[in-house]
Formats: C-alpha cells, sequence, structure tokens
C-alpha cells in the first residue's frame, strides 16, 4: 500500500519520514528512485522484512542549495517558503556572504529574510567598513525583510514568530552566529522532538551536522540546517547571477547587448545606473566580484 509521507531527516541511503498520520518511521532509499532531502514529499511502501521504503519522490516547488568542494549544486532542502539568513556581530560576515545567499535564494523565487542576531552587541563591534552590518540601512531600503534578535537581551526573539508562522522556513548562516539558540527560543520542544527522532533511528540525532525538519508551535515547520564556514555558490551563467540582484532586472533588458554581462561592455544600463546613483556602488562591487570568481 502506498502512504504519502514528509521527510524530515536524510543521511546516507536512509532517513525519518512523516506519515500523514503523525506517525514517524524509518525509511530506506532505492537507487533507482533517487536520494530525497530535507522537506520532500514521497511517497512510501511497507516491504517485506517490515522496512518502509521511499518508492517516489514529489515533484519539488524549489530546492535550496549550496556549492560542494568542486563547485558543484548540491540540494540540502526542498520545497521551502522562505529562508532566513542569520547573520551576527560575532562571527562578523564576510564582505560578500550575504550577496551569495540572495543570490541562491532568488534563484528559488522565494522570499528571503535577514536576521541580524546577537543584536545587542552590535553597538560594541568593531563592525568592518563596507560590510554586510554596515549595510543593514540599504538592505531594507532595497525591500528586504531585516529582523533583529536576541536570545540574551533586548529585543528578544519573539519578532521571529510571525515570520515563521504557517510557512515552511529554513534557518542559514555561518556557525557561531546563534542558529542553535534561535531554534531554542522558537521551539520550546526541541528536546522533544529531537528525542522522538532519536528513538525511530535508535541513535542519536546530530543535529549540529545534520539538516533537520521541526514542527512549529505557531504553525508551520523550521528547518535547521548546518552552519558553514563560509556559504559557497555553484557555476552561474552571468544572467542567473545578475538575476539575484534585484536592483538590475528592470534595467538589464537596457542593455545594449543582449547578452550584456554588465563587466565593462559598451551601453551597459547597470553600469549607467551605477554612474547615475540607480544602482548603489558597492552592490555592484560584490557583482563584479561574484561575476569574477563563478566565471573566471
Amino acid at each position: 500500500m502506498n502512504l504519502a509521507g514528509l521527510i524530515l531527516v536524510s543521511y546516507g541511503g536512509r532517513g525519518i519520514v512523516e506519515l500523514e498520520s503523525g506517525e514517524r518511521l524509518e525509511c530506506k532509499y532505492r537507487r533507482s528512485v533517487g536520494r530525497p532531502c530535507c522537506g520532500d514529499r514521497v511517497t512510501v511502501q511497507h516491504a517485506d522484512d517490515e522496512s518502509t521504503v521511499v518508492v517516489a519522490i514529489e515533484p519539488r516547488r524549489n530546492e535550496f542549495a549550496r556549492a560542494d568542494a568542486r563547485q558543484r549544486r548540491q540540494v540540502i532542502a526542498a520545497n521551502l517558503d522562505r529562508v532566513l539568513i542569520v547573520i551576527a556581530p560575532a562571527p562578523l560576515p564576510s564582505r560578500d556572504l550575504v550577496e551569495r545567499y540572495l543570490v541562491a535564494v532568488h534563484s528559488l523565487g522565494i522570499e528571503p529574510v535577514l536576521v541580524l542576531n546577537k543584536a545587542d552587541l552590535l553597538n560594541g563591534a568593531a563592525i568592518e567598513p563596507g560590510g554586510p552590518l554596515d549595510h543593514l540601512e540599504d538592505y531594507r531600503r532595497l525591500g528586504y525583510t531585516v529582523l533583529e534578535t536576541s536570545c540574551k537581551a533586548a529585543p528578544g526573539t519573539s519578532v521571529l514568530d510571525a515570520a515563521l508562522q504557517n510557512r515552511v522556513s529554513i534557518l542559514v548562516g555561518q556557525s557561531g552566529v546563534g542558529k542553535s539558540s534561535l531554534v531554542n527560543a522558537v521551539l520550546p520542544d526541541l528536546d522533544l522532538q529531537t528525542g522522538a527522532l532519536s528513538r525511530v533511528t535508535g541513535k542519536g540525532t546530530h543535529t549540529t551536522t545534520t539538516t533537520i525538519m521541526y514542527a512549529l508551535p505557531c504553525g508551520g515547520r523550521l528547518i535547521d540546517s548546518p552552519g558553514v564556514w563560509e556559504y559557497g555558490l555553484w557555476r552561474l551563467e552571468a544572467d542567473e547571477l545578475a538575476a539575484g540582484f534585484i536592483e538590475f532586472r528592470d534595467l538589464a533588458a537596457h542593455c545594449r547587448f543582449n547578452d550584456c554581462r554588465h563587466s565593462g561592455e559598451p551601453g551597459c544600463a547597470i553600469e549607467g545606473a551605477v554612474e547615475n546613483g540607480g544602482i548603489l556602488p558597492w552592490r555592484y562591487a560584490a557583482y563584479r566580484r561574484l561575476l569574477e570568481q563563478l566565471q573566471g
């Protein structure tokens, strides 16, 4: 009998699936079907040996990915409504970290949200001139939602409830920015949920190294992904990269050449907008750096 389910955790050749009844089972993957990821909708069957097997992966609405060591696209979660990009005054984000994340999220066609965690440390931090923390107001003016949180002082974390409610969201960010503390703050029953997942497999669930989906008390789902030292983009074409800079979109059609890379070509509308003040010079500089890294 076929049963519909949701992948909560995926590791190696198996994972944990939640059935529509709420029952959670360990499941195996067939090579012919492929490997589902956290957030996938799947069809499973009970095999003769009483194990559960994934027999189909439903089409994905979108995929959140990052680059592996060879700059290949590696999917880590699927079927998302929002990506919450967590940054903090400690550790300071690298210069183009936020732009890398925004390019990746815009490729999904879903909404990115910037979360400044440890906001209580901002005034005392040695903010890098030209770094992401120096541009928070610019992000807001570009139309991005920027939320400020702290797990130890004001403003607290209550602002996340509305951002997460009735949505499937993923938290991403560098190691050390406090994602685990945020997860603890929005999931009062976190230990119960991780304990339940561990009982399914009979093993401990490694929450810092595994992408895991949790049920939110406010409704919706939250996916916590392992922290990374530096988020990397897979290989992209110049037009795909440019699409990740939302202020470029209406202008790119006015470039002289259809295949304009916005990197010194004559008649480039993007460069013209930079010169005329229509595009922030630091954003254009970030685009050029990423273009050089990805296409060099």
